[in-house]
């Protein structure tokens, strides 16, 4: 699994889904109009030479003509300090870029992290809560990971989306960070009028395949999928369930594919609302007898 900076690019004009991710403007400076203030003291200088140049060629002065070669030199100074300032400013905006990719990858490495370090506490709290409840005296098997991850898929169960999903919204609060939670469902035989379950290993692979390090998939008890998604704004949830959807559509015919989407802060600002918003938009989506990808609605100013 790989960070794919979510693009919401040109291609997502054909998704089948309920609206396009949002269009958010940045700020940006115009460098031609820094450029060019910078530039404006040896413009000057270039420009006052060469009318001290001409006139003293017409006139026979030949103050005008040293006072030109000093405009000359005045300007080449200029010429010389802005492309200095112009290097030093583009080594300065390739370091940030370097460090802001090296902050995105250990995000990404502590979350992945926090996620294995959430499965140990679940498995540490559930081996005491056996131990306790024992009369025998055997060690407790800690090392099985069958408590928190679904037999059929090994993805993580819905007893640990339950408690991940809670502390992932408080991170992003804290954090002041985009989350996104994405519930799926996926029938086969829909287009035939004869649904069936479809393949839950293929789902879990597409998702696997799909996500990243820092992002969760799981399998809940009603044999729907969820996904929680780490530092992903709306646009960006909807691009990569799409992919999901794309890969699966590959690799297993006949399959549909419902996903509903719903956002920290967008829609939503804890846990369970989050859930039942995603919920809502999963069930718009289902109306469909077809792959939707459905976000759910903004909340009523």
């Amino acid at each position: 699994m790989l960070p794919d900076n979510r693009p919401g690019d040109d291609s997502t004009k054909d998704l089948p889904y309920a609206r396009q991710g949002l269009e958010i403007g940045q700020h940006r400076t115009d460098p031609t109009r820094v450029i060019d203030r910078r530039a404006l003291p040896g413009f000057a200088a270039g420009v006052g030479g060469l009318a001290f140049s001409v006139i003293g060629l017409l006139t026979d002065q030949l103050w005008l003509v040293a006072a030109a070669g000093v405009c000359a030199l005045v300007a080449g100074l200029f010429t010389l300090g802005l492309a200095d300032r112009l290097r030093r400013s583009s080594e300065s905006a390739e370091d940030e870029r370097v460090r802001a990719s090296h902050l995105a990858r250990e995000s990404n490495e502590m979350a992945a992290r926090a996620a294995k370090f959430e499965a140990e506490a679940i498995l540490a709290r559930n081996s005491l809560a056996d131990a306790r409840r024992s009369v025998s005296t055997v060690e407790p098997t800690s090392g099985s990971l069958t408590t928190i991850t679904d037999p059929d898929t090994g993805l993580f169960n819905e007893q640990f989306f339950a408690v991940t999903l809670e502390k992932r919204v408080s991170a992003a609060r804290r954090g002041l960070r985009p989350l996104a939670v994405v519930l799926i469902d996926v029938m086969g035989g829909v287009a035939d009028g004869e649904t069936r379950p479809a393949d839950a290993k293929a789902v879990a692979g597409a998702l696997l395949e799909t996500l990243r390090d820092a992002d969760t998939a799981c399998r809940l008890d009603n044999r729907q999928f969820a996904v929680v998604l780490e530092d992903t704004p709306e646009n960006g949830a909807v691009w990569t369930i799409e992919r999901v959807r794309r890969r699966l559509a590959e690799q297993v015919q006949g399959q549909t594919m419902w996903a509903g989407v719903a956002c920290y802060p967008a829609h939503a600002f804890d846990a369970p609302q989050i859930l039942e918003q995603a919920k809502q938009a999963l069930n718009s989506a289902k109306d469909w007898r077809q792959d939707r990808i459905e976000v759910a609605s903004l909340p009523d100013d």
